[in-house]
C-alpha cells in the first residue's frame, strides 16, 4: 500500500528567498552605512568650521584658552602659542607663561584672577609680555570661571588678543596729539594736562616751574629765514633735553618760549644750577648751512608747588623770567620778594 505524505508540512526552498533574520540583518547594515556616511560628512563639516575658525582667529589675532584650576593645567588654540612665540608643540606650564608677562602687568593679572575665581565671576584687561623670542607685544585678555553644581570653581577660560598694532596706533595719535611737530618736545597742550597734577602731587612746595624764553630768536628768522629758524628750534630741543634731562617734563609752550618741571629729588640749588646750564648751552653757537648763528636764553625759576597752586606759580615763574630779561638778558632769576614787588606792573602771559 502507498505511503502518503503531507506536503504542506515541509514546504520545498525556494531560491532567492530571505528569512526574517537575513532581513533584518541587511536592515542594520544599510542603517550602519548611513550612520557612516553622516559620521563622515559631521566630520568633514566640523574640520571645515575648525579651519574657518583657525582662519578667522589668525586674522583677528584672537586665541581660545582655558586652564584647569586643579593643577594649573592649560590648554591653548594654535593663535596664543604665536603670540606668545612659542612652538605649537613645545611643552610649558603655567609658570613659565606668567614669567613672560612684565611685572605690572602679572601683579594685576594675579589680582583680577584671584579676585573671578573668589567670586566665579569674570574680568579684562590689557597685558603687555616680552615673547620667547624678546619681543614686545599688548595682548586683551577676556576671562571667566565655571562652577560645578556645588558652585565651586574648576576652570578659568577665555580669549586672548594680539593689541600691539592697535596700542601702536593709539601712542602714535597721543604722541601727534601731546608732541610739538617741530621739536618733539611736549607741546603747550600736553604741559597744561600735567601741570596741574604736577602741583598736586608735590603739595609740599618742594616743585618748581622753569620758564625759559629765547634772546635773539626774531633776529635768526629776519636774517636767514624761517627755515634756519626751524633748524635753530630744534638745536634748542636737542640742548634742552641734555641740559635739562634730570627734569620731569619739557615742553615748548610757544613760538620761541619753552618751559620744563622739577621736583625732588631735585634741590633747589641743583635746579638753579640747571637753569645756568640752560643759559650756557643756549648761547653757544648753532650753525646753519655752515654760517654760525647766536641766540641766547633767559630763565625764571619759582619754587611753590601745591603749597601755592598751579596758576600762582606759573606767575610767579613769569615774572621772574621778565626780571631776567630787565637785567640784561641771557640769566637766571629765581622769584623773591623783588618779583613779588613788580606783581602789579606787569601783564602776565599765563
Amino acid at each position: 500500500m502507498e505511503k502518503l505524505v503531507d506536503k504542506g508540512a515541509l514546504p520545498a526552498p525556494q531560491h532567492g528567498c530571505f528569512t526574517n533574520a537575513d532581513t533584518d540583518l541587511s536592515g542594520l547594515e544599510r542603517q550602519l552605512d548611513m550612520r557612516d556616511r553622516q559620521i563622515q560628512q559631521l566630520s568633514a563639516e566640523l574640520a571645515h568650521l575648525r579651519r574657518t575658525f583657525n582662519h578667522a582667529s589668525a586674522m583677528a589675532r584672537i586665541g581660545v584658552w582655558e586652564c584647569s584650576l586643579a593643577d594649573n593645567c592649560l590648554t591653548w588654540s594654535d593663535v596664543i602659542y604665536d603670540m606668545f612665540e612659542i612652538p605649537r608643540t613645545g611643552r610649558f606650564n603655567r609658570e613659565e607663561v606668567l614669567d613672560l608677562y612684565t611685572p605690572a602687568s602679572r601683579a594685576e593679572l594675579d589680582i583680577k584672577r584671584a579676585q573671578a575665581i573668589a567670586d566665579c565671576g569674570s574680568f579684562s584687561m590689557n597685558a603687555e609680555i616680552i615673547t620667547r623670542r624678546g619681543n614686545r607685544r599688548w595682548l586683551r585678555i577676556t576671562a571667566s570661571v565655571d562652577a560645578d553644581e556645588a558652585g565651586h570653581p574648576f576652570r578659568i577660560f577665555g580669549m586672548k588678543q594680539d593689541i600691539t598694532e592697535e596700542r601702536m596706533h593709539l601712542n602714535q595719535i597721543r604722541e601727534l596729539a601731546e608732541n610739538d611737530m617741530m621739536t618733539g618736545l611736549s607741546n603747550r597742550a600736553r604741559f597744561q594736562s600735567v601741570f596741574s597734577t604736577f602741583c598736586e602731587q608735590h603739595a609740599d612746595g618742594e616743585a618748581g616751574l622753569m620758564l625759559i624764553d629765547l634772546d635773539g630768536f626774531k633776529g635768526v628768522n629776519d636774517t636767514f629765514g624761517h627755515p634756519a629758524g626751524d633748524a635753530c628750534l630744534k638745536q634748542v630741543a636737542m640742548r634742552l633735553k641734555i641740559a635739562l634731562g634730570r627734569s620731569e617734563l619739557v615742553a615748548r609752550v610757544g613760538g620761541d618760549e619753552f618751559a620744563a618741571l622739577v621736583a625732588p629729588p631735585v634741590s633747589l640749588a641743583e635746579a638753579e644750577a640747571m637753569a645756568w646750564r640752560v643759559v650756557e648751552v643756549l648761547g653757544a653757537p648753532m650753525f646753519y648751512e655752515g654760517q654760525p648763528v647766536v641766540i641766547g636764553a633767559s630763565v625764571g625759576l619759582a619754587f611753590g608747588g601745591g603749597a601755592v597752586g598751579p596758576s600762582c606759580l606759573f606767575r610767579h615763574a613769569d615774572l621772574a623770567l621778565y626780571a631776567a630779561k630787565d637785567a640784561g638778558r641771557n640769566r637766571v632769576c629765581l622769584y623773591g620778594a623783588d618779583q613779588a614787588e613788580m606783581a602789579g606792573a606787569r601783564s602776565l602771559r599765563a
